[in-house]
């Protein structure tokens, strides 16, 4: 198994431009600690953690408020904090050495540097550009479904599968397909991630049911923490 058949391809993403309110709003809105960084031609330029946000707090007298209104309304102190502390601009803020794989890398091999980094998930590029990204979560996924059906790697069967059931999900308006993931073992598709309401893993079901050479379905989507909090912040 390797990178192809268990990364999230629809990555949010943000332009080096992008103001840190948005990056902020957006990780928040989406219940994710980072977002990478990309150029207008889909090319890597860095990430912007929920880590690189906190140093603008730095030095305040008062960290225990929520990080992200401290984004918007904390102070600075001096001038030696200037560059760090007042970069407007993802760009400005962003970790620029990023460790990153390609879709041919093996599973054990993304755990292990997972591991050895103390990261929490690594883009997969391509040529430069970025395809995807493989979070803990996504090596759990792929986990259990070999576990539940086989250990063998996907065939090239499955991998096709995995793409169109992939495009099905996101020909639905309004399904946040870069919160889901899929993994395909012998036909079996495993649908995971997070929904706002029960009406989307119904769709998602469905529209995974009715891809050519879908043997069975089973979902594993749900409401998160973080999936109730943006229905509620947001509205219906």
């Amino acid at each position: 198994m390797h990178a192809s058949d268990i990364m999230t391809e629809k990555v949010i993403t943000v332009g080096g431009d992008s103001s840190i309110t948005d990056v902020a709003n957006l990780l928040l809105k989406h219940g994710i600690s980072a977002v990478p960084v990309v150029d207008d031609a889909g090319n890597l330029l860095g990430l912007v953690s929920e880590g690189d946000l906190m140093r603008r707090l730095e030095g305040e007298t008062d960290t225990k408020g929520s990080w992200w209104l401290g984004v918007f309304s904390a102070p600075h102190k001096n001038v030696s904090e200037f560059v760090k502390t007042e970069g407007r601009k993802a760009s400005d803020v962003m970790t620029r050495e990023v460790i990153s794989i390609t879709p041919d890398t093996a599973v054990s091999d993304i755990a292990r540097l997972l591991e050895n980094n103390r990261i929490k998930r690594v883009p997969v590029v391509d040529n430069g550009q970025l395809v995807g990204i493989v979070s803990r979560a996504n090596l759990l996924h792929g986990l259990a479904a070999t576990t539940a059906q086989s250990a063998s790697s996907p065939n090239l069967d499955d991998r096709a599968l995995r793409g169109n059931v992939m495009q099905a999900l996101a020909d639905i308006d309004g399904l946040h397909v870069a919160l889901m993931n899929v993994t395909v073992h012998d036909g079996g598709v495993h649908l995971w991630g997070d929904v706002e309401t029960d009406k989307e893993q119904r769709a998602a079901r469905i529209a995974a049911e009715n891809v050519d050479g879908v043997k069975s379905v089973e979902s594993h989507l749900g409401r998160s923490e973080a999936a109730r909090t943006v229905a509620w912040a947001w509205g219906p």
